[in-house]
């Protein structure tokens, strides 16, 4: 998919994660001699040895002289800011700096479906991919990239008649040189990751790094209410098709009987989609939008459509106990998330919040909070969650974190209310990462109802 050549190049990998790891093994076989700079001990497992006797280095350092004036490409860690010593000595030295994708994609040649987005991206990503690996007719299908699975693990045994689904974020796009989707969906974009991003001037310049290179025959799949939508699709050569609930002349569209439309056919009532909410009515749009493009039948679209019930950690539904309904939506680290996830409910609901303080006005959520009846605050924005809810006036309880949250709100929760993590702020005050802190939620209830049983 790019010019990027490996084989007899010198290479330095920044960051032993799991891209690190995945872009060293690919970078291998494809013939580079890599070094790998990592900040912490590198634990000798059977992948280190491996790549030792394979050639590789590795150096428990991350200090700028472990870039060699005559490398070739870095490729660091997506998470690793531009201004890490390494990352600013190779852009000094004009060493071009990739993310593990770029690797990836230099040597596949089957069709590349991309989705991007602030939210909804998993999502979407999982529905597509999905729907294409339910048609027989669509050949091998992988999913890969943010979703989980490094893109490095997956091509090497890929073909030219093979597709690759893959979710991608800004801080794997800001590292891919070029990149020309065969469909491309990007979900929505509002002001993310600025801390990496500085402004939303860049970050919006990550996501459309997916439309820039974009070929005729190719396609951009974008969201209607965008207010970016109008500028994003005039960067692609592709056709560009929209998605919009509102707008019955979208490609794809909601009417006004409640059923979805693509391409002007009827696919089915969004009453019968498993997956709960507008935000979810949005994702199985793009999702159907990008299907419709790449050929899959509505069959295949319908049967996921009915049974998928959700990626762990975005609004995700938990179970029912005491008619009282639970949700795990931890993976909301923005307002926009949770403001997305409270349009979900009409039921009076219960909502634990609160997370890294990264500078937001979390009075933004007030008019949001219109089925809120208890707000549970917790970590580093605790006091902004309390006076969130004051303003909306609404009763507000402080605890420490999401293991004492959550056996609150099963304490208080009533017949026919919801409970709903959504916190509108990152983990990492508190938890390594939004899964380990939804993990610790679903701990919490369940021993919680244990108890109250």
């Amino acid at each position: 998919m790019s010019a990027l050549t490996f084989n007899g190049k010198k290479v330095l990998v920044l960051g032993w994660a799991k891209s690190g790891r995945a872009a060293t093994k690919r970078l291998v076989d494809l013939g580079a001699t890599v070094t790998v700079a990592n900040r912490d001990a590198i634990k000798e497992d059977a992948d280190v040895v491996a790549l030792k006797e394979a050639g590789v280095t590795f150096i428990e350092n991350d200090k700028a002289e472990a870039l060699a004036a005559d490398s070739d490409y870095l490729v660091k860690n997506p998470g690793i800011f531009y201004n890490h010593p390494i990352v600013e000595k190779a852009e000094s030295l004009g060493v071009p700096v990739l993310t593990e994708v770029a690797v990836a994609l230099s040597t596949f040649e089957g069709r590349l479906i991309t989705v991007t987005g602030s939210n909804g991206k998993t999502t979407t990503t999982s529905l597509l991919g999905l729907m294409l690996q339910h048609d027989p007719k669509q050949g091998k299908v992988v999913i890969a990239g943010n979703i989980g699975t490094p893109v490095c693990d997956v091509v090497g045994d890929m073909g030219k008649e093979d597709t690759l689904v893959l979710e991608l974020s800004t801080f794997q796009l800001v590292g891919i040189p070029e990149i020309a989707p065969d469909i491309s969906v990007i979900t929505n974009v509002f002001a993310n990751h600025l801390d990496f991003h500085h402004n939303r001037e860049n970050y919006l310049a990550a996501k459309e790094r997916v439309a820039i290179h974009q070929k005729p025959g190719q396609a951009l799949i974008l969201n209607g209410n965008g207010k970016d939508t109008p500028a994003i699709a005039q960067l692609t050569a592709g056709r560009v098709l929209m998605f919009n609930p509102d707008d019955q002349n979208a490609f794809a569209h909601e009417n006004k009987a409640g059923d979805l439309v693509l391409d002007g056919k009827e696919l089915m009532p969004f009453a019968d989609v498993k997956l709960v909410g507008r935000p979810n009515l949005e994702n199985a749009l793009a999702a159907t939008a990008a299907a419709t493009v790449a050929g899959c039948s509505q069959d295949a679209m319908r049967s996921v459509l009915k049974t998928f019930a959700g990626v762990k950690h975005r609004l995700q539904f938990l179970f029912k106990k005491n008619d009282v309904i639970y949700y795990n939506d931890s993976k909301a680290t923005d307002i926009e998330a949770t403001q997305a996830a409270l349009s979900a409910f009409q039921q009076p609901t219960i909502l634990l919040a609160g997370g890294l303080d990264r500078g937001d006005d979390l009075n933004r959520l007030v008019p949001d909070l219109k089925h809120v009846i208890q707000v549970i605050a917790f970590g580093q924005t605790k006091d902004k969650v309390v006076a969130m809810a004051k303003a909306a006036g609404i009763p507000v309880e402080v605890v420490e974190n999401v293991e004492e949250a959550a056996p609150v709100a099963v304490k208080m929760a009533k017949p026919g209310e919801v409970v709903l993590l959504s916190p509108a702020a990152a983990s990492w005050d508190q938890y390594p990462n939004f899964e380990i802190r939804g993990d610790k939620y679903v701990a919490a209830l369940e021993k919680a109802l244990e108890k109250k049983d």
